[in-house]
């Protein structure tokens, strides 16, 4: 069972994981507003959520609807691996500009459940590149290093194998 995670009003919560790791079931848990997705954006720009080269769209179209949220002191989730260091670093640049306290969920799902994961959903991630991505993950030190100012595991949370599907 998952336990919900209070989230302080306004904060802007990073998922950060591979795919197939339940982050978007994670934030299945929350009000559908909360959630900024690349993954949405990317389909609604291309009719293809997995089309990579729509990412640079997805991107300023993430970026606007986390200015008009975090504006408006709205609890935001983003729901996209946020595994690369530059990527986190503009969140919480976003976080500090608007006076948004930064948290980070951290999926630290072992691969071999990931992979099934993978395997299990609709769109299917490439074996290789979930590999590639899982790799990336950084540990809870990191990401207080970086400016989270919470940092939550998935596991500590239940959102594991079995509890999101």
């Amino acid at each position: 069972m998952m336990h919900p995670l209070t989230l302080p009003a306004g904060a802007l919560c990073a998922l950060v994981g591979p795919p197939g790791c339940g982050k978007s079931t994670f934030a299945a848990h929350y009000p559908d507003s909360w959630r900024v997705c690349l993954d949405l954006f990317r389909k609604a720009a291309t009719d293809n959520e997995a089309d990579q080269l729509a990412t640079p769209v997805a991107a300023e179209i993430q970026n606007l609807l986390l200015d008009a949220r975090l504006s408006r002191m709205r609890t935001t989730l983003v729901d996209s691996t946020n595994l690369l260091l530059h990527v986190r670093a503009g969140l919480l640049a976003r976080a500090r500009y608007w006076q948004r306290t930064p948290v980070a969920v951290l999926f630290d799902v072992p691969l071999t459940t990931v992979e099934t994961q993978n395997a299990g959903r609709d769109r299917v991630v490439p074996v290789h590149i979930v590999r590639e991505q899982h790799q990336l993950l950084p540990d809870v030190g990191q990401l207080h290093a970086e400016g989270f100012k919470e940092v939550h595991l998935a596991s500590e949370l239940g959102a594991t194998a079995g509890t999101l599907r």
